[in-house]
């Protein structure tokens, strides 16, 4: 089996790759970096492509899945209060813009 072969995971490893893959492209990952991003998270999960046989399952490691808000969270801990409250205020008024701009459509 070559290097990047996909065949040995299941349908809904796959699924669960290309929802990942697209949220990072939302946020503006480039294509192919979100792709290897995305596989690397399910083989975090899963422990890779799922290989026949009973009793060879294991449960998944949904651990990875989290990071994201965690680093986030982490990210904005270390901002001081002033940098946090500008953020807050722009982030109000972004949203107040924007329920402007729909009732007017």
């Amino acid at each position: 089996m070559p290097r990047g072969d996909k065949s040995a995971y299941t349908d809904k490893q796959k699924r669960q790759a290309q929802h990942i893959e697209e949220g990072y492209e939302a946020r503006g990952v480039p294509e192919e970096e979100a792709e290897s991003r995305a596989w690397a998270t399910v083989n975090k999960v899963s422990g890779g492509g799922k290989k026949s046989g009973s009793g060879r399952g294991h449960a998944e490691n949904h651990e990875p899945m989290h990071e994201g808000g965690r680093k986030g969270g982490a990210a904005s801990a270390e901002r001081t209060p002033e940098q946090r409250s500008a953020s807050a205020r722009k982030g109000a008024a972004t949203r107040k813009r924007n329920a402007a701009a729909r009732t007017h459509h």
